[in-house]
C-alpha cells in the first residue's frame, strides 16, 4: 500500500493546518504593516494619550498619544523578524555541531556534547541577560546572542539521528568508495536528518519570540523608539489599572503566535514520522 504524501498527512493534522494559516496571517500582516498601519508607529499625540479602544483608535493609544494597532503591526516586523533569523542561526549551529558530534565520535564527541551539558545547566534568560548588559543593546546582538544561545537542543537531537545513519548502508558505501567527510556528511547524511530539525526549527521559533519579547520588556532587547511587542508591553506595564488595552494586545499577538507555531511544529513532527500511518 502507498504511504500517503507529507502535504496529505500534514493536512489530516487539522491543528497544525490551523496553525500554518495562523502564521500565514501573521507574516501577511507584517509584511503590509505600513498599509495596514492607521497611524505612523511613533506618532505622538499627547492630547490622544491613554485613548480607550474606540472608532479613532481600534485598540487605544498609550501615554503618548501613539495608537498600539498601529505598533503592534510594526512591532510583528521586528519581532517575528528576530525569531526568524535567531532560529536560522540556531538550528544551522546545532546541525552542523551535532553532524560532527555524532558522525566522529570519541575525543570529538566528548568535547563537544560536554560542552552543550556546560551551556545547558546556565539559565538562557540569565546567560542572556549577563551578556547583552555587557554592550550596548541592539536588534543585531539581540539577534546573534539569541542564535549563539539556542543550539544546544538541537545539537543533542542530530546527534541521535546521526549516530544511527552512520552506520547504515548506503553511508558505509559512500565511505568504500572514498567519498570525502564534508560530501557524506552534506549530500548523504544531512538531507535524512532534515525532518527533525525542521520540527525543532519550527518550535523554537515560538518560544524564542517569546524570549525577545521577555527581554523587550526588560529594556534590554529592541529599544525605544522602534516597536516590538515586547517593548510596547512594557510602556504599558505601569498603566494596568487604567489603561489594561497597551499590554493586553500585544500580549495576545505574543500568545497567537507561540500557539501558531507550536500547532505547526506538531502537525511536521506527525507528517513526517514515517512511523505513523494515516
Amino acid at each position: 500500500m502507498k504511504r500517503p504524501s507529507f502535504a496529505r498527512r500534514f493536512r489530516a493534522s487539522h491543528l497544525g493546518v490551523a496553525g500554518a494559516v495562523g502564521m500565514l496571517i501573521l507574516y501577511f500582516a507584517a509584511f503590509l504593516a505600513p498599509v495596514l498601519s492607521p497611524y505612523p508607529p511613533q506618532e505622538q499625540n499627547l492630547q490622544a494619550g491613554y485613548t480607550a479602544p474606540g472608532e479613532d483608535h481600534l485598540l487605544g493609544t498609550d501615554k503618548f498619544g501613539r495608537d498600539i494597532l498601529s505598533r503592534v503591526l510594526h512591532g510583528s516586523r521586528i519581532s517575528l523578524s528576530i525569531g526568524f533569523v535567531a532560529v536560522a542561526l540556531s538550528i544551522s549551529l546545532g546541525t552542523i555541531i551535532g553532524m560532527l558530534a555524532g558522525y566522529f565520535r570519541g575525543w570529538v564527541d566528548t568535547i563537544l556534547m560536554r560542552t552543550v551539558d556546560v551551556l545547558l545547566s546556565f539559565p538562557r534568560l540569565i546567560l542572556l541577560l549577563a551578556v547583552i548588559a555587557l554592550f550596548r543593546p541592539s536588534i543585531y546582538l539581540l539577534v546573534v546572542m539569541l542564535g549563539v544561545t539556542g543550539w544546544m537542543g538541537t545539537a543533542r537531537i542530530v546527534r541521535g539521528e546521526v549516530l544511527s545513519l552512520r552506520e547504515r548502508e548506503f553511508v558505509l558505501a559512500a565511505r568504500a568508495l572514498g567519498f570525502s567527510t564534508p560530501r557524506i556528511l552534506f549530500r548523504h547524511i544531512l538531507p535524512n536528518i532534515l525532518a527533525p530539525v525542521i520540527v525543532a526549527a519550527t518550535l523554537n521559533i515560538g518560544n524564542t519570540i517569546l524570549l525577545e519579547a521577555s527581554l523587550s520588556f526588560l529594556g534590554l532587547g529592541v529599544q525605544p523608539p522602534a516597536a516590538s511587542w515586547g517593548s510596547v508591553i512594557n510602556d504599558g506595564r505601569e498603566a494596568l489599572t487604567h489603561a489594561w488595552w497597551i499590554a493586553t494586545f500585544p500580549g495576545l499577538a505574543i500568545l497567537f503566535t507561540v500557539i501558531c507555531f507550536n500547532l505547526v511544529g506538531d502537525g511536521l513532527r506527525d507528517a513526517l514520522d514515517p512511523r505513523l500511518e494515516r
